[in-house]
């Protein structure tokens, strides 16, 4: 808290100190006005302009600082300036009062709500930014909330001065005029209950729930205008219709299944999608070829004679196969037929709302779930056609080692491969556009990963921009320039593109349909993961924020359960705490904020490490390398955000996922047994760091010197 809002809380508290002390309060009062009123109509008869004037000052600073009696003052301004005049008066003090008072609550109160919740109020924040006006004007018509509570609350949310001005104002308007009109009557008046009767309180209560059935009726109308010129059915064939069977829709489809819902599966290509075929599956069996290389390079560290790794790639390239098919099974057709999924084999069109062609049928439903994911993109770069290039879908069909690969990308996927294709010996350049790779990730954590790779042999050229591919002298080369200007040109046999995904959109009827497609060339989705028609859904890479498989299959719950049960209760999709991992050497690991975020949005925070190499286990295992980071805010365990830079850190990072799911903190991992030797002791050890630098100072020193007594 700085100077200037110690300075205004200061201010705050000897204003309504003085308020009391000198016993203004007293003439706040329902009786004293009662008692005045004939000496207050004549100072407003002889001098109107002035006692306007002075009235609405001192309403402004009343309701400014929150103190009590602007109920009375609104009952006192019907009363001597009538109704009409008075309710001028009362209706821009109280919002320009209240307006204040959001803005005292904001300037002393926000940053430090905001920074040390950021986690929590995250959501808020986004509902605020969306719906604000919309919920603040349903509060300001039910008076039974103080209005000088909503005026503190909303301080603290990021709501716009001027929504919350122009909500206000005609929020407040219905209050006003009934406490205005009461005024008018104020001789008999004795209570608030005069004012208030329970058929009036009723009739508010009412009237704030109207913006919440207008709110319904507009989405009524909406649905209505989107799906005009659709013809919906009478009856359905199915319940659910899920397009794609990779993570999201074998998910979507298997609850579908489970709670007894008919459900139809819809897959053009091959089941279980990009992550059994292309992906996650092949790519992580060929990660653990390329580490026994590696181990088998540095085996001299390990105790051995030198030794050199000898093997057929096409061998190698056989093995990722043959775990592709070992794990087919898992979502083969047979086995989701046999869990009660109807499965088609095809391209599907969506033809309406209500209807799915697939294989010469028509069937209808009463929900889609699309979750068609994303392919590889491919930049515009001049000559890229002239050759035959990889993408994470096409590498797989290698049976020849490239000897010089280039890789374009310096993501998850463009760096898994560069290490793996260098640890099985091939000569790899990785081109970045940007001044790093893993951009994601801290900056020392992309330094970390840098210099692994450097360590398999790997040219890492970060900040340096692909233009073109030429050939020359019966070769082709890579021209890049670097962001001084200076031109590189890489020669190379094989050509990786990984520079990032794009969605599936395209080739089964939205575009016909008119689903909307976001600015990022994603489907757009609600929080309940609705698109624009309401009984249609998407998940997954498809309609993002984040392209993991496990997202995918979390998106799908709250797709299906909406889809199948939204009628009665519908469930807001929570990504409040999503790991991930890049399955590099050392893995990079991360969940919830790193510290670079929490520095750019202005989350106050403290950083907790631990290094890797002091840990038992990973010494005795050659991995006595990488950092373990924890977020805090300041003083607390609480945990914003992990980092792990680790030899299996994505098996590790799981700890702390589940802590920060379940609001558990630092100590309580720290209180947990782990096994030792095992590389989880990092877990324990960095929050037995945090505690060492929290660890009450003032308290020991006492205690040595009990210590100290004891021993005479």
């Amino acid at each position: 808290m700085n100077i200037k809002q110690i300075l205004l809380i200061a201010i705050l508290i000897a204003f309504a100190v003085a308020f009391f002390q000198m016993g203004l309060h007293e003439f706040l009062t329902l009786k004293q006005i009662k008692m005045e009123q004939a000496s207050i109509e004549a100072w407003v008869e002889a001098q109107p302009a002035v006692a306007s004037i002075a009235y609405f000052l001192i309403y402004v600073a009343v309701t400014a600082v929150s103190l009590p009696g602007a109920a009375v003052m609104t009952l006192a301004g019907g009363a001597v300036f009538g109704f009409w005049w008075g309710f001028f008066l009362v209706s821009f003090a109280s919002t320009i009062g209240a307006t204040l008072a959001m803005l005292v609550a904001r300037f002393v109160l926000q940053e430090q709500v905001q920074s040390r919740f950021a986690r929590q109020l995250g959501a808020l924040n986004r509902g605020i930014e969306k719906e604000g006006g919309f919920y603040l004007f349903t509060l300001r018509l039910v008076p039974i909330i103080p209005f000088f509570v909503i005026n503190l609350a909303m301080g603290l949310t990021r709501i716009k001065v001027l929504t919350f001005f122009l909500v206000s104002q005609l929020g407040m308007l219905a209050g006003t005029a009934v406490y205005v009109n009461a005024g008018t009557q104020l001789a008999e008046i004795e209570t608030a209950s005069d004012i208030l009767s329970v058929e009036l309180l009723v009739a508010f209560g009412l009237l704030g729930v109207f913006p919440l059935i207008a709110k319904k009726l507009v989405d009524l109308l909406r649905a209505r205008q989107v799906y005009r010129g659709f013809s919906k059915p009478s009856a359905y064939d199915r319940d659910v219709i899920v397009l794609g069977a990779g993570s999201g829709g074998l998910v979507a489809a298997l609850i579908a299944a489970t709670v007894r819902a008919k459900v139809t599966l819809i897959e053009k290509n091959k089941m279980g999608g990009d992550c059994l075929n292309t992906g996650c599956v092949p790519s992580k069996a060929l990660i653990r070829s390329a580490k026994l290389a590696a181990d088998i390079q540095r085996s001299v560290s390990l105790g051995f004679k030198p030794m050199t790794s000898n093997f057929d790639f096409s061998d190698v390239m056989d093995r990722v196969q043959r775990v592709i098919t070992e794990i087919e099974p898992h979502d083969s057709v047979e086995r989701y037929e046999s869990l009660g999924v109807d499965v088609e084999l095809g391209s599907a069109k969506i033809i309406s709302p209500w209807e799915v062609e697939v294989n010469g049928k028509t069937l209808t439903t009463r929900s889609i779930i699309i979750a068609t994911g994303a392919e590889p993109f491919v930049p515009p770069i001049s000559g890229i056609d002239s050759v035959f290039y990889l993408t994470s879908d096409t590498i797989w069909e290698l049976r020849e080692q490239p000897k010089r690969l280039a890789v374009l990308g310096g993501g998850p996927i463009g760096t898994e491969l560069t290490q793996t294709f260098a640890r099985l010996g091939s000569s790899v350049t990785q081109v970045e556009m940007l001044p790093r790779i893993m951009t994601r990730e801290d900056p020392e954590v992309s330094a970390m990963v840098v210099s692994s790779l450097e360590a398999d042999g790997v040219n890492v050229l970060a900040g340096h921009a692909a233009e073109a591919i030429e050939e020359q002298g019966g070769e082709h080369i890579l021209v890049c320039r670097s962001e001084q200007g200076e031109q590189v040109r890489v020669p190379f046999d094989q050509l990786l593109v990984a520079v990032g995904r794009k969605a599936n959109v395209e080739g089964f009827g939205l575009e016909n349909l008119g689903v909307e497609i976001s600015e990022r060339g994603t489907i757009a989705v609600d929080d309940f993961l609705r698109t624009n028609f309401p009984n249609i859904y998407a998940v997954g890479d498809v309609a993002g924020p984040y392209q993991f498989t496990h997202t995918a299959s979390h998106m799908a719950w709250y797709a299906t359960v909406n889809a199948l049960f939204g009628s009665f209760w519908k469930f807001r999709v929570d990504y409040s705490v999503i790991p991930w991992c890049t399955f590099c050497s050392p893995e990079v690991a991360r969940v919830g904020l790193s510290e670079s975020e929490a520095t750019e949005q202005g989350i106050e925070h403290e950083v907790t490490r631990f290094d890797v190499g002091e840990l038992d286990r990973a010494i005795a295992d050659e991995e006595a390398h990488g950092v373990v980071k924890v977020l805090t805010p300041p003083g607390k365990d609480e945990i914003l955000g992990v980092t792990i830079v680790a030899d299996h850190a994505g098996d590790l990072i799981s700890e702390y996922v589940l802590a920060m799911k379940q609001g558990m903190g630092l100590k309580k991992i720290m209180g947990t047994i782990h096994i030792y030797p095992t590389l989880a002791e990092m877990n324990k050890f960095a929050a037995s760091e945090w505690r060492k630098n929290h660890k009450p100072a003032h308290v020991l020193d006492w205690v040595e010197k009990f210590h100290a007594f004891r021993r005479g």
